[in-house]
């Protein structure tokens, strides 16, 4: 900011005084005197409200085609992080899957839909992000679904001590006249689960995404973990017609978005463009992961412990836990 004041006129400032300048810090207040100065010196500048803090909350709302048994399916796009979560409504019930830490906008939701909230769920205890879901059911005196194999600290397996409603597979929960079948999909955590809707919409968490598959070295099992996502894939395949409309907690560039720039894809299409369906064999597949994973934030062990219960935290420290976008896929 010092420096930028110290310039006396636009050329010195290097940009285009055609074009609008957009001024970003990390929490929207030194933005505004720089924006001030720019404008004064004849640029058109603007501070972006809240700064990265406010960017990597926002969520944004997209409409997907709903199967029959639902009113609306709505996609929460947290576009910082690149998460997305899931709103469910149908005959006046509503389910919420894979909810951020800022609920803003599942409330809105909720509240256009005019939707009772009758459950929270997560596909698997999230890595990247603390979770919305378990403080959402306690305010909402509503059941936090999860596997209870997510439940545990799995650096050290230590038990959580988050309050849940175990889920398992063939468990089926009703919303309004839709039915939302619990289906066993572990590999990324040894608790993942697709929650399937009506037999037409996987809501797959961080087990398929459009572009690749959940990585299974979070949690520092990879060997072992990589045959369960293996046999995971194996049943999807077999069970999973070409129809079955994928939609992920997660994707990681807008070459995974649909031309609305929702985040979906049928289940056959992505077999032959998602190169962690197209592998025939154990052997490659175990390759392509040793290939391709590593290391990945340290920030990832404490939100686990976070999201079990393990550890609590301020919104300064989930703001600092949750910095950068994913890094849940193999890439």
């Amino acid at each position: 900011g010092s420096r930028l004041a110290a310039m006396s006129n636009a050329e010195e400032i290097g940009l285009r005084q055609d074009l609008p300048v957009a001024v970003v810090c990390a929490h929207g207040n030194s933005s505004k005197p720089a924006t001030a100065f720019l404008s004064y010196m004849g640029f058109d500048a603007r501070s972006m409200r809240g700064g990265m803090a406010a960017w990597m909350l926002l969520n944004v709302e997209r409409r997907l085609d709903p199967p029959p048994g639902l009113d609306a399916l709505i996609q929460c796009d947290r576009v910082g992080k690149g998460a997305l979560g899931y709103v469910l409504v149908s005959d006046g019930e509503a389910l919420v899957v894979d909810p951020s830490r800022d609920l803003t906008a599942y409330r809105a939701v909720l509240e256009s839909s005019a939707g009772r909230l009758i459950g929270v769920a997560d596909t698997h205890c999230h890595a990247d992000y603390i979770s919305g879901g378990p403080g959402l059911a306690r305010a909402m005196h509503v059941p936090y679904y999860l596997h209870e194999s997510d439940a545990i600290y799995p650096y050290d397996g230590t038990p959580g001590v988050v309050a849940y409603t175990a889920v398992d597979a063939g468990q089926t929960i009703r919303v309004g006249r839709a039915a939302v079948d619990v289906v066993h999909t572990p590999g990324h955590t040894e608790g993942s689960v697709s929650y399937v809707i009506d037999g037409e919409v996987a809501l797959t968490g961080d087990f398929v995404f459009v572009g690749s598959v959940g990585r299974p070295d979070l949690a520092g099992q990879t060997e072992p973990w990589t045959v369960t996502l293996w046999n995971s894939i194996e049943r999807a395949r077999a069970d999973w017609g070409d129809d079955m409309r994928i939609c992920p907690a997660h994707y990681g560039t807008d070459a995974e978005r649909q031309p609305d720039r929702s985040v979906w894809g049928r289940f056959g299409d992505l077999r032959t463009t998602n190169e962690g369906l197209t592998i025939d064999t154990f052997d490659e597949f175990a390759a392509w992961v040793r290939s391709r994973t590593g290391t990945f934030p340290d920030s990832y062990a404490k939100i686990k412990a976070v999201n079990v219960g393990l550890m609590a935290v301020d919104e300064l420290q989930a703001e600092e836990l949750e910095v950068g976008k994913n890094e849940c896929a193999i890439a």
